[in-house]
């Protein structure tokens, strides 16, 4: 049950920095966010490990010390001018993703947020609300696979990215659904380092996607557990 929901998992702390407490910024730095309040009232958090992180103004996560993590939502790109199996322009550089690796991803990201949440020692998993309970729920969106399908006489292809998607998260009380935090981010399952284009071979590219899902399992374990005043 956890490997499904645990994929979600993946959602919203992650935009907690290292050393923050997660209470609201000062009053200086709330009216220098307000340019960058979300339609339904959270203001811009400075220094997030994301890209973007927006926090309800005021909020003190430290009272909280269980997590229901929801099931996570998988969105794709509709790519134009191919299919799972072929593409019809030499010059193509996005790809659609076939229905077998879809449910590869999933499993893939389910297993390595499992892995990581498990190691926390902050927060316990539950599956019951409470006044100490938050709900993670997000969404990969805009999934796009960088790597030409397989078809017959095709060159060898070298690459330095295999695929983009954007992570969107949020993190909600568990009694009232109120919105506390949301977080979002693009980016790419690529080669560390900026290595030069490798070969692409369904081993290595699946090594760079469980690279990137491990990289944002991690973040969110460390954000979780830099919360202060959660009892050990």
């Amino acid at each position: 049950m956890l490997g499904a929901n645990l994929t979600k998992a993946f959602t919203i702390c992650l935009l907690l920095t290292a050393s923050v407490s997660c209470t609201a910024q000062d009053s200086s730095a709330r009216d220098e966010a307000k340019a960058e309040e979300t339609f339904d009232g959270l203001v811009l958090v400075k220094n997030s490990v994301f890209k973007r992180a927006w926090a309800a103004p005021g909020i003190d996560l430290s009272r909280y010390t269980k997590i229901i993590p929801l099931r996570a939502e998988f969105e794709y790109r509709a790519v134009r001018g191919g299919t799972g199996t072929s593409y019809s322009r030499s010059n193509q550089r996005e790809f659609p993703i076939s229905d077998k690796d879809k449910a590869k991803l999933v499993e893939v990201v389910s297993e390595i947020f499992d892995e990581e949440l498990q190691k926390s020692t902050r927060f316990e998993i539950t599956d019951q609300v409470g006044p100490d309970v938050m709900i993670l729920r997000g969404t990969l969106l805009d999934i796009v696979s960088l790597v030409p399908p397989e078809r017959a006489g095709r060159t060898e292809v070298y690459l330095s990215r295999v695929a983009e998607a954007t992570l969107v998260l949020e993190l909600a009380d568990s009694m009232s659904n109120e919105t506390l935090a949301r977080a979002a981010e693009r980016r790419a399952a690529e080669r560390p380092g900026g290595m030069n284009a490798m070969w692409s071979n369904p081993v290595t590219n699946w090594n760079e996607v469980k690279r990137l899902a491990r990289r944002w399992a991690v973040k969110l374990r460390e954000g979780l557990d830099a919360i202060e005043g959660v009892p050990q």
